[in-house]
């Protein structure tokens, strides 16, 4: 089954296409990658996957549901970890996660449950009374993830979730989304970490200039572009970026 289906996906904004054309689909249970340089439009294109940009042309299918126009059932099954932190300066992190929870009609107990288990899988509980705004900028980001799976989404959309993220974290975290992706939830990825989408995902697209160049595994597209090597190695992906794009990520 497709998870997401792209048609067409067209962006404008006034004399600047951000988006020209993209087609693409992403299915079910996949962890997928998007990458691309600064100014490519994966941000714009998963705005629009998630509700907070609308299309110039073009549609974006969220399982049976069209994007823009059956969008509060098409974003109720998705969760999404932003690049900017959009959190509320003043409510405590444990309720933070509450009522994001309770914004999905989970009850008041169980939201409270969830949050807890929330903190305890982020690292987090020592945290649990503190505005988020006190945070590091690495609790900050696994904050930010934390509120999106609370809601135990189909689709979970992470943009730079890994980013001012120490190592020891970003490695629990990456064994934290590969659990979840065994059990089902299709993940899609923005990264600036080459070796993060090479680890991670089992397909990737390249965007560049808001289009699409590029889909498939890690291992085809470094067989495509790096002399045919059999085996991935660390740092090939990276090359296979500079070639299709020219632009270092």
């Amino acid at each position: 089954m497709v998870a997401i289906r792209i048609v067409n996906a067209k962006k404008r904004f006034q004399n600047l296409w951000a988006l020209k054309g993209i087609n693409m689909e992403v299915g079910q249970g996949e962890f997928f990658g998007l990458l691309g340089p600064n100014g490519a439009g994966k941000t714009t294109l998963i705005h629009s996957m998630v509700g907070l940009c609308r299309l110039t042309e073009g549609s974006i299918q969220i399982f049976d549901f069209d994007s823009q126009k059956e969008a509060i059932k098409a974003h109720a099954l998705i969760g999404f970890s932003p690049q900017d932190i959009n959190l509320d300066r003043f409510f405590t992190i444990k309720k933070i996660l509450t009522y994001q929870a309770g914004f999905f009609g989970t009850p008041r107990k169980e939201s409270i449950k969830k949050a807890d288990h929330m903190l305890e899988l982020f690292g987090l509980t020592d945290k649990a009374d503190t505005q988020y705004y006190k945070l590091s900028g690495g609790m900050q980001k696994r904050l930010l993830v934390a509120k999106a799976v609370i809601t135990e989404p189909k689709i979970l959309i992470l943009d730079e979730p890994t980013a001012g993220v120490d190592v020891e974290q970003r490695h629990a975290l990456w064994d934290y989304l590969r659990k979840l992706n065994a059990a089902g939830t299709t993940i899609i990825l923005t990264t600036h970490y080459i070796d993060e989408a090479q680890e991670l995902c089992k397909r990737i697209s390249i965007i560049n200039e808001g289009e699409l160049k590029e889909t498939g595994s890690p291992q085809e597209l470094i067989a495509k572009y790096c002399d045919q090597k059999l085996t991935a190695q660390r740092g090939d992906l990276e090359k296979v970026f500079l070639k299709v794009t020219g632009r270092k990520l």
